[in-house]
């Protein structure tokens, strides 16, 4: 997943990042509105890492944010598929009179 994708779903992501980084607060990053430059100098500013280190973190935190996006996917491809099932053995049993 690239950063632009993560910047332009942001609010949705916001969630994650305040999750992964228990400094950050939720109005910091409502306010960098997922900006990459922006983001690597405030984990810098917040736990004194060098810029190198922080942009390791958020390589991270990319990845994540990628295998959750993929993970949910999958769980909904599931419930789909269960939920046919059930609606064909609902119509293949007969009803007791």
């Amino acid at each position: 997943m690239n950063w632009d994708r993560i910047e332009g779903q942001w609010k949705q992501r916001r969630g994650k990042a305040v999750h992964h980084w228990g400094k950050l607060m939720n109005d910091e990053l409502a306010a960098i509105a997922g900006k990459h430059e922006q983001l690597v100098g405030l984990l810098q500013e917040k736990y004194g890492i060098a810029k190198d280190e922080a942009k390791r973190q958020i390589d991270e935190f990319k990845t994540i944010v990628g295998q959750l996006k993929k993970s949910n996917a999958n769980l909904l491809k599931l419930k789909k598929t269960s939920k046919k099932k059930v609606k064909r053995t609902k119509q293949t049993i007969p009803k007791k009179k």
